[in-house]
C-alpha cells in the first residue's frame, strides 16, 4: 500500500512494502526522488536491515548455525504494518516472525518514521530488541535522488560537496562477490572538500567513507544552487553510489555497518561496525534530506 503525507512544500509517498520512500515531490510537481527505472536500478530508497551490504556467498554464522540472507537484509522485501499517521508524518513497523527467524534468529521490531519538513524530509529508525539475548545488527538508508532534478542540466554539472575537508581512503569493493577489500584503495581524498560528479566514479560500486569529519553532504549544481543535502550525524559510515551504466541518479547512504570484509570470517558478530543491542533495549537513528535551490 502507498501512503501519502504532505505539508506546504512537499508531498511524499511511502510504500508499506519495505517502508520505502517512493516519491518526494515539490508543490510545483517536481520529483526529487529516483523513480526506480529498472533499466538502471529498480530500487528507490530501501531500508537496510539487519545488515548493510553483502555477506560472503549470502551466508553467515550465528551461535554456531548457518543462515542465509540477501544483500542489505530482508526488511526491504517485507510488508510493514501501519503504526500511526499525521498529515505530514507516518510510522510503519516490522516485527520478527517465523520467516525472519529463519535467516536472523532474534526477536525485534523496526519502526520507520518519515516526517516532512519545510526543506525536505526526515527519516527515523527505531530498532528494539524484544528478545532475551544481545542482538547484533546493522542498519542504513539508501535513498536515490534524481540528478539532474528540476532543471535542464547534465549529471557532470553537479559536485559532491562535504561540509568539511576530508582525508579518506575508500576501499575497493570486489565486483565478483560485493565484499569490501579494505586492504586496497579505490578512491582517495587528501584534505579535499569536493568531488566533481561523474559516472565513472561508480563503475566499480559505491564510494565508502568512514568516520567523516562532515555530518552533511551535498550533491549540488554550484552554478544554480539546485541539488540535495543529507545530514547524517550518528552514522559512522557513509556510501555514495550510482549505476555503473550511467544512471541519472545518486544515492546518499548513511550506514551503521557495511558489507563483509574479504579478510573477515563469516561469524555475524565479527562483522565490522556491528551494533550489539542489549535485551529489551532500543536504538534510534535519523537522517534528514534538504532539497536545495527551490
Amino acid at each position: 500500500m502507498i501512503y501519502t503525507i504532505e505539508n506546504s512544500q512537499f508531498t511524499a509517498g511511502i510504500d508499506s512494502l519495505g517502508a520505502q520512500l517512493v516519491s518526494l515531490k515539490g508543490k510545483n510537481g517536481t520529483e526529487y526522488l529516483w523513480t526506480g527505472d529498472p533499466k538502471y536500478w529498480k530500487g528507490q530508497a530501501p531500508v537496510l536491515f539487519p545488515i548493510v551490504g553483502a555477506l560472503r556467498n549470502g551466508k553467515t554464522q550465528i551461535d554456531g548455525n548457518w543462515y542465509e540472507m540477501g544483500q542489505h537484509g530482508f526488511a526491504r522485501h517485507r510488508e510493514f504494518s501501519f503504526v500511526s499517521q499525521e498529515e505530514s508524518a507516518i510510522s510503519l513497523r516490522l516485527s520478527s516472525d517465523f520467516e525472519t527467524r529463519q535467516c536472523y534468529p532474534f526477536e525485534f521490531s523496526l519502526t520507520v518514521t518519515y516526517s516532512l519538513t519545510p526543506e525536505g524530509i526526515k527519516t527515523e529508525f527505531l530498532v528494539e530488541n524484544s528478545g532475551d539475548k544481545v542482538m547484533p545488527f546493522s542498519i542504513g538508508g539508501h535513498p536515490g535522488f534524481l540528478i539532474p532534478a528540476g532543471e535542464d542540466a547534465a549529471f557532470e554539472d553537479y559536485t559532491i560537496c562535504f561540509e568539511k575537508p576530508e582525508t579518506q581512503r575508500c576501499p575497493l569493493i570486489d565486483p565478483s562477490c560485493a565484499l569490501i577489500d579494505d586492504e586496497n584503495t579505490g578512491f582517495t581524498l587528501d584534505g579535499e572538500q569536493e568531488i566533481p560528479l561523474r559516472h565513472d566514479l561508480f563503475y566499480t560500486d559505491a564510494l565508502v567513507f568512514e568516520n567523516l569529519n562532515s555530518k552533511k553532504v551535498q550533491v549540488v549544481n554550484k552554478a544554480t544552487g539546485k541539488g540535495v543535502e543529507m545530514s547524517f550525524e550518528g552514522f559512522p559510515l557513509f556510501g555514495i553510489w550510482s549505476a555503473k551504466n550511467d544512471g541519472p541518479y545518486v544515492c546518499l547512504e548513511p550506514w551503521t555497518g557495511c558489507a563483509t570484509l574479504k579478510r573477515e570470517d563469516d561469524n555475524f558478530v565479527n562483522k565490522k561496525n556491528t551494533t550489539f543491542l542489549p535485551p529489551k533495549a532500543a536504538a534510534h537513528y535519523q537522517f534528514s534530506v534538504r532539497i536545495l535551490g527551490i
